[in-house]
């Protein structure tokens, strides 16, 4: 194991495009294809910050790490400080 954490912010409200990270390409929701390409990168565990249950249920079918954040955030930077500040991947060390 590393001491490596990939956290991947996520949210379906984006005002340019809604529901983004369920939308499909080749039968796979988005935000399956950057959780699975970060996984494939081997840098280390691989959570998913977001404040939708759709994409956390999504993620753990899969048997993946989903953190449930705020809703307030204006960027993905500052819900990726969240799980950090609150050291939920410390669970995984």
């Amino acid at each position: 194991m590393t001491d490596n954490v990939i956290i991947i912010p996520s949210r379906l409200e984006a005002t340019r495009l809604p529901n983004k990270p369920l939308k499909k390409i080749n039968n796979k929701e988005m935000i399956l294809h950057v959780y699975e390409a970060a996984k494939n990168a081997k840098v280390g565990e691989v959570i998913v910050a977001s404040p939708d249950d759709q994409i956390l249920d999504l993620i753990k079918s899969k048997n993946g790490i989903g953190i449930k954040t705020k809703t307030n955030h204006k960027t993905g930077t500052d819900r990726i400080f969240e799980v950090f500040e609150a050291g939920y991947y410390l669970i995984l060390f």
